[in-house]
């Protein structure tokens, strides 16, 4: 790849103050600074406000590294909580589905029997078998909207 050279020493420069920059990269922008005294300049000046910034006093709380140690293990507690509640949903959830599946030909059996000993049309029946299986379902999707909803509250007191 053939790079503009003041671009490259441009791009060396700001790496090698950052991060490091392999030995032979930086052989070549000691050989380009020796020679090159506007990029030379350039790294004087870079140097030299590098140098004011971190003469710059910055106060920090004695207690700052304490304070913040706590605020995390606080959120990785709340994120396990998450967690385990997350799975325990998942888990109850999966149970439900086949419970659901296993016992709806008993339920329909039940709900048949019913309607015909009540003289219940059929079509009564077919709703009365699907709000059997979806209230509950409606009610505990409230209960976790419900529950998210108060959790998102108490988190932005």
């Amino acid at each position: 790849m053939n790079e503009n050279p003041h671009v490259r020493a441009q791009r060396l420069l700001a790496e090698s103050t950052v991060e490091g920059v392999r030995d032979a990269d930086a052989a070549w922008l000691r050989e380009h600074l020796a020679c090159c005294s506007d990029c030379e300049r350039e790294d004087a000046k870079a140097r030299e406000l590098l140098y004011a910034l971190r003469s710059v006093p910055v106060r920090v709380p004695r207690d700052l590294a304490t304070r913040t140690q706590l605020r995390l293990r606080l959120r990785e507690q709340e994120l396990s909580r998450a967690a385990n509640g997350s799975l325990w949903l998942w888990l109850v959830t999966a149970a439900s589905w086949l419970l659901g599946v296993f016992s709806a030909p008993l339920v329909w059996r039940v709900f048949s029997w019913m309607g015909s000993s009540l003289g219940v049309p059929k079509l009564a029946l077919e709703m009365g078998f699907v709000l059997w299986w979806t209230v509950p379902a409606l009610v505990a999707v409230g209960v976790v909207l419900h529950q998210r909803q108060l959790s998102a509250g108490t988190k932005g007191n």
